[in-house]
């Protein structure tokens, strides 16, 4: 495969894996948008990814001293990062969509109660070095991409992450990027997006796949920061994998619809993942020593992100948010990904005395990217915290049995899944609402006795502010609100990282 094949293989690779796609007009925003039109490279398509809350930014920002309303809490010291497409120089919107945006994290310093600053900065790959007129710093490593998808701090790194062949990038205290990091030269081949740190064991794990093998690999990495073990499972079509989960004693994998299509690939497509009829959704359970996947046919549907799984019994209880079949990734002319449905809230439950699966819908209002206390991850939560954007929910242009666009709100919600029940922290009209990360008090008593921190726009300012609540107050004022003094558009994901 030539390397301008496999750039563009692997671009619609990590396209596919999000679920979703971008893109940005030179300086970009309404402007670009308005200039592609003039020239008429638009034919009149609307390009909702482009727009609004999506609309990349187009400057690297430093700010100092950052005004707050309220107080933040004396016991938050350290770093919120989040990270999203923000692509650099791109002139025609029918050849971009959302993903394959150049990554750009976002990020607050908090100290003793004070915003000491706000940065926004691109990742450094070797193509936006270049665009930025910078000169790359070494060798330029296989499949190079500006990870755009996520951002973690591990044994005192911050990684942004990617999926399907780059490397995870570097990044320094003020998000300068540093190098590509490949765990103290452990690591061989793709990587994911959406690791599983289990605390308790000091083990990071990883699914990855990749668009020319006939595998996925499990990955473990021991608390020395190497990978120790690399379990290949053989898997039909090469299938995008893009969340997975975790328990006590297994690992769970989701083999979805969504495979590979060389021929779109050769032909130049976007996004060359398509879903695929033919190509059955399953539900692989294996021991998380490795060994054979024990495989069970489920109803179709488009696995979007793990909440979190634990061993209950013989049994594995996994939560995640999901979309209905079929979910078009190449998206419908709207320039990012489309569906005939919302993102709602989903448990299965494996049983694999009996081999079944039993599936059951928790919530259905529309809601993406949830988190728990990042403590839980592999064993049992209570909580759940997930976000809902009516601009994501508008974009993604679902068509059947959702309700008017007017019905859909910006909110957060907090899952109390033992007793059934959830509360919603309501946000107005034009706040677009991202991620929201739990963050534990620093003498936490409960499993939400802490904080969640998210990203909210302000469309009185056209700014966004970092909205913290209290876990355990959830639907009352903002303990606190920073104001930013730039925008941060609708993105992926992002973490807090304490001081040491």
């Amino acid at each position: 495969m030539s390397g301008h094949t496999r750039r563009r293989v692997l671009r619609g690779a990590a396209v596919a894996a999000a679920g979703s796609v971008v893109g940005v007009y030179g300086a970009g925003g309404r402007a670009g948008i308005a200039q592609a039109a003039a020239r008429g490279l638009t034919g009149g398509v609307s390009y909702p990814f482009l727009e609004g809350a999506f609309a990349p930014v187009t400057e690297e920002l430093t700010a100092f001293g950052l005004p707050v309303t309220g107080r933040i809490p004396r016991e938050l010291n350290g770093r919120y990062l989040r990270v999203g497409p923000n692509v650099l120089g791109l002139e025609d919107p029918r050849a971009h969509h959302w993903m394959q945006g150049d990554g750009m994290v976002h990020g607050l310093r908090l100290r003793n109660g004070r915003a000491e600053w706000y940065r926004n900065r691109w990742v450094r790959s070797a193509s936006v070095a270049e665009k930025l007129g910078e000169t790359y710093p070494g060798e330029v490593p296989p499949d190079d991409f500006p990870a755009n998808t996520h951002v973690i701090p591990y044994k005192g790194r911050i990684l942004a992450l990617q999926e399907s062949g780059p490397l995870p990038y570097e990044l320094d205290g003020d998000l300068n990027t540093l190098r590509p990091y490949d765990f103290r030269s452990t690591l061989e081949g793709a990587f994911t997006a959406h690791t599983k740190y289990d605390a308790k064991a000091d083990e990071l794990h990883a699914v990855s796949y990749y668009p020319t093998w006939d595998h996925v690999r499990h990955l473990v990495i021991d608390h020395t920061g190497r990978v120790v073990r690399v379990t290949k499972i053989p898997v039909a079509d090469a299938p995008m994998m893009h969340d997975f989960a975790l328990t006590d004693r297994h690992v769970v994998i989701v083999d979805v619809p969504i495979t590979f299509d060389p021929a779109g690939a050769k032909a130049g497509d976007t996004v060359p993942y398509k879903w695929n009829e033919r190509h059955p959704t399953r539900v692989g359970v294996m021991r998380r020593t490795g060994g054979p996947v024990r495989w069970f046919e489920v109803d179709p549907l488009y696995y979007s992100h793990t909440v979190n799984a634990y061993d209950e019994g013989d049994g594995i209880v996994v939560d995640f948010t999901s979309m209905p079949a079929p979910m078009y990734v190449e998206g419908r002319n709207n320039g990012g990904p489309s569906a005939d449905g919302t993102p709602s809230l989903d448990r299965w439950t494996i049983d694999p005395a009996h081999g079944r699966v039993r599936h059951r819908r928790l919530d259905d209002r529309p809601q993406e990217f949830p988190r728990v206390n990042e403590s839980l991850v592999a064993h049992r939560n209570r909580y759940a915290y997930s976000a809902s954007a009516a601009d994501m929910w508008r974009a993604y242009g679902t068509v059947d049995g959702v309700p008017p666009d007017g019905s859909f709100g910006n909110g957060l919600i907090k899952h109390d899944l033992l007793r059934g029940t959830s509360q919603v922290h309501r946000f107005p009209k034009g706040a677009a609402t991202s991620e929201a990360v739990f963050v534990p008090s620093r003498s936490a008593s409960a499993e939400d006795d802490g904080y969640t921190l998210a990203y909210v726009h302000d469309p009185e300012r056209g700014a966004s502010d970092l909205v913290v609540l209290s876990a355990q107050d959830f639907t009352g004022p903002p303990v606190a609100r920073i104001h930013l003094p730039g925008r941060v558009p609708l993105g992926f994901h992002g973490s807090w990282v304490p001081d040491a």
